[in-house]
């Protein structure tokens, strides 16, 4: 069960590891277009089709005609990575259980958004976890973990790819070890799994308005608040002069300075030795690639090309 190309890789993995699929679950087709008149499949289906697998898109779970159906494949294990929440007339289907493949080290970053979060919130260490389903979200007993570094230059689509990696290999090990024991596996409460004092962060749905910049804040939390949302959906900020010619700029990349900001106001700009300079809470942001509204993503160089009046301009 699943629907983004996060998914896809640990169905791939099931597929090419000669594991008896005997049906995906996946979100109904998409509109998109001008027009809304064409109906996208998702990546999870589109790989399944194209392996022949049975396709199921439910609208809505507790749907009697999709739960009778779903229980004709008579699964023994029920494999969710990057779905939606069950019923308990889904998860405890399976004489082995419903497992989620998760993009965090429950407990922590519980939500829909982990990856984005802990980049974000400027960890150095994210991974995966395989949990039991249970009546709450993302709060089911652990079966395994396994961890992965976040760089200090990796932005969210360099550990969604790694942790997409990850995902499939712990997802096949969970399997695996859920086979050996005829369905009895260990695992532990996550109550078990938090440290004394430990503040537990939670990773909830993206919106547009989640994605502002706060300039008020410091420097380096401002950079992993671009990191963590690069490049989709993007960070952005608005660009206003004194005259009230307003727009919007995203931003995807930008480097630490050094040089202090001397009380100027937060999201005040400034070309220093040709490069494109924000003033944040404590120091100067350099902007590295940005995207004005209606225009195409470019690095801040050639953006100072086109818009040499840059420093009229404030960024809040």
């Amino acid at each position: 069960m699943g629907t983004p190309e996060f998914a896809v890789e640990t169905l791939r993995a099931l597929v090419d590891g000669g594991y008896n699929v005997v049906a995906v679950v996946t979100q109904p087709d998409k509109p998109v277009g001008r027009h809304q008149d064409t109906l996208q499949p998702s990546a999870i289906k589109q790989y399944a089709v194209s392996k022949g697998l049975p396709v199921l898109q439910p609208v809505k779970m507790k749907d009697p005609q999709f739960v009778d159906e779903l229980r004709s494949y008579n699964a023994d294990l029920q494999v969710v990575v990057a779905f939606r929440m069950l019923p308990e007339v889904v998860w405890d289907m399976p004489r082995f259980g419903t497992f989620n493949v998760h993009a965090a080290l429950l407990p922590q970053y519980r939500g829909a958004a982990p990856i984005n979060w802990a980049v974000i919130n400027g960890e150095k260490q994210t991974g995966v976890t395989t949990f039991f389903l249970d009546h709450d979200i993302d709060t089911g007993r652990i079966i395994m973990q396994e961890p992965f570094e976040i760089k200090d230059e990796y932005n969210v689509e360099n550990v969604y790819d790694g942790l997409m990696r990850l995902g499939a290999d712990i997802a096949i090990k969970t399997i695996d070890k859920i086979i050996e024991g005829d369905g009895h596996v260990d695992s532990l409460p996550q109550e078990e799994m938090m440290k004394v004092g430990e503040e537990l962060h939670n990773a909830p749905k993206i919106f547009k308005e989640t994605c502002t910049i706060n300039w008020n804040d410091t420097a380096d939390n401002v950079r992993n608040f671009i990191r963590g949302l690069s490049p989709y959906p993007g960070a952005w900020t608005n660009m206003a002069n004194a005259e009230g010619k307003n727009t919007v700029l995203k931003v995807f990349k930008a480097t630490l300075t050094a040089i202090p900001c001397n009380g100027k106001a937060a999201g005040t700009t400034m070309i220093y030795s040709g490069k494109l300079l924000v003033a944040t809470a404590n120091c100067w942001l350099q902007l590295d690639e940005i995207q004005v509204s209606g225009k195409k993503r470019m690095d801040a160089q050639a953006f100072l090309n086109g818009f040499r009046d840059i420093e009229k301009y404030s960024l809040h």
